[in-house]
């Protein structure tokens, strides 16, 4: 699993914290950068999987 998965994986559950604080304060800020995180966290998550779907074809190459 590539660094990047894990980072977007974090950044998403970070993003989901936020937006749940402000819903529950009423803060729309706070839910605004809640739903920021979540989407930068499903990216970042998604350029990890490549990477690894990337080091899989290499590794199936060199065989």
């Amino acid at each position: 699993m590539d660094k990047e998965t894990v980072k977007g994986t974090m950044d998403k559950v970070k993003g989901a914290a936020k937006e749940a604080a402000g819903r529950m304060t009423g803060d729309k800020t706070l839910q605004a950068e809640g739903k920021a995180d979540k989407a930068a966290g499903a990216a970042r998550q998604t350029v990890g999987d490549i990477k690894d779907a990337g080091k899989k074809v290499a590794d199936a190459i060199k065989r």
